[in-house]
């Protein structure tokens, strides 16, 4: 049977690695990108995260290398020191989730990766750098670092991508992304991928691309008509029982606050009330991002609390239901933080919590989004909007995450893989392809304590392998937490 790939000039053994997984048809972005980008052209590619677009550099980066050199017949052009592909991210997690991604297509092509980024030690980033690697997917502070030491030296760097470049620039970092770029050779190619062209990001595309191809798809508005938008207009002292009903309904539940400290509170008032939940914030270490990223993605954990750290490059298949419990600042945190449903196709709700204080501020906010939201003012914790919203039997687990058990939540109560992907009842969110749908027996008595961290390598929906933590080291570099990106190439 014939693979759309193939028709782009993927080569073989590339395709055959995405068809293990069931990835077989290009999504609009790879396939408007895939022939400039395996000629070797320039790439100015716009699509929201959860588009494809990280498969759309990653199958020509790796083709292109293979082209240079067959590695596996003892052909490599790896030196010490001096990588032949960078890719830079702005946050640890999108770095760890890229290289997952790269990792088996790495393997086949015999090519050797490795992640740098800040927050864990540098000694082995330093040493498999110096040991020699093909592709490096780092921060830019960590890799200025690295560089700055003599670790690292760019001057053999032929293609190199950015992606979410939008985010670098408003994370800061695009003063150090010019540093970065302006140390790799001008002839090589680059990729500059992002949700919007603002200014910044506009800098870099002048300095740094050759007569770039752009290529639209997916934009950073466009998930919105996948989504049920709601907004609930409530009072404060309703917010976490609220919370509490919602996030305890069948499906993966991501929660976000405006603030750190907002979002360590919310997990642990969530925990209390029988809520599995985890936090993703700036004020955790990165061991501490590693394990609560994999038990969300494992299913321990069914929600998951996080600031906008949380709003882009996080990939996590069959979330259902993203709650604003602190409406966005501005309207492109609200699509980025909404984009972590409704990806690849399938339909998610959003829900954004609002009190007495805040109706200006989010009736200007959905405006500015685009979207008509349906408000429902919401009298107390049982109101019938949010069985509709969020259906199917609500389950609460004593202790929240401070139980700790041998299987994931859902197991215990009889389910299926992951706490809530249910054992039959009740029906799925409006077309939300069951990622929601049924019930399930109530959870049983907790079982012996047992460790996360075992290392031993879990299967996602897609069948990959999940990743490893977050010090990984060897040939394939450091994997994520993330699963490989499932059906549609994420």
């Amino acid at each position: 049977m014939s693979n759309a790939f193939e028709q782009f000039g993927v080569p073989g053994d590339l395709v055959a690695t995405l068809a293990q997984f069931d990835i077989t048809e290009p999504t609009p972005i790879q396939a408007a990108t895939l022939p400039d980008s395996l000629a070797g052209r320039d790439i100015l590619g716009r699509g929201r995260t959860g588009s494809g677009k990280t498969y759309a550099f990653l199958l020509p980066l790796v083709a292109r290398l293979m082209e240079g050199a067959d590695a596996r017949k003892g052909g490599s052009q790896r030196q010490s020191k001096r990588p032949r592909a960078l890719i830079l991210a702005p946050t640890r997690e999108l770095v760890l989730q890229i290289d997952a991604a790269l990792a088996p297509l790495a393997e086949v092509a015999g090519l050797r990766t490795r992640t740098v980024f800040g927050g864990v030690g540098q000694n082995p980033q330093v040493q498999a750098i110096k040991a020699g690697v093909d592709i490096v997917v780092a921060c830019p502070g960590r890799l200025e670092d690295l560089i700055q030491q003599g670790a690292c030296d760019l001057g053999a760097v032929q293609i190199t991508i950015l992606d979410e470049a939008d985010h670098m620039a408003d994370l800061g970092f695009l003063p150090a992304v010019r540093r970065l770029l302006d140390k790799t050779p001008a002839g090589g190619q680059r990729m500059l991928f992002s949700a919007t062209l603002d200014a910044g990001v506009n800098v870099l595309v002048k300095r740094f691309l050759v007569d770039p191809k752009t290529h639209e798809a997916d934009s950073a508005q466009s998930p919105v008509s996948a989504m049920d938008h709601h907004v609930l207009h409530i009072e404060h002292q309703h917010r976490v029982q609220v919370l509490v009903d919602l996030a305890s309904a069948p499906g993966r539940t991501v929660v976000f606050t405006r603030t750190k400290h907002g979002a360590k509170a919310l997990a642990r008032q969530l925990n209390i009330k029988g809520v599995p939940t985890v936090e993703l914030h700036g004020n955790l270490g990165q061991n501490a991002r590693t394990r609560n990223m994999d038990a969300f993605h494992s299913g321990k954990a069914t929600t998951l609390v996080a600031t906008d750290i949380a709003a882009r490059g996080i990939h996590v298949d069959d979330v259902a239901l993203v709650i604003h419990a602190d409406p966005p600042a501005e309207h492109k945190a609200y699509l980025h933080r909404s984009g972590r449903t409704a990806r690849a196709g399938a339909a998610g709700t959003v829900i954004t919590l609002m009190t007495d204080q805040q109706v200006r501020d989010v009736r200007d906010l959905t405006r500015a989004a685009g979207i008509k939201p349906t408000t429902t003012k919401v009298t107390g914790p049982n109101h019938e909007i949010l069985r509709e919203l969020a259906p199917g039997e609500r389950v609460l687990v004593a202790g929240g995450m401070g139980v700790s058990a041998e299987e994931p939540a859902a197991t215990r109560g009889g389910g299926n893989r992951g706490r809530r992907s249910g054992g039959g009842g009740g029906g799925a969110r409006g077309g939300n392809a069951g990622a929601r749908s049924g019930g399930r027996g109530t959870a049983s008595a907790p079982k012996s304590a047992s460790s996360d961290g075992s290392g031993r390598p879990r299967r996602s929906r897609s069948g990959a392998p999940a990743a490893k933590g977050a010090a990984g080291s060897g040939s394939g570099g450091s994997h994520s937490a993330a699963s490989f990106s499932g059906r549609r190439g994420r």
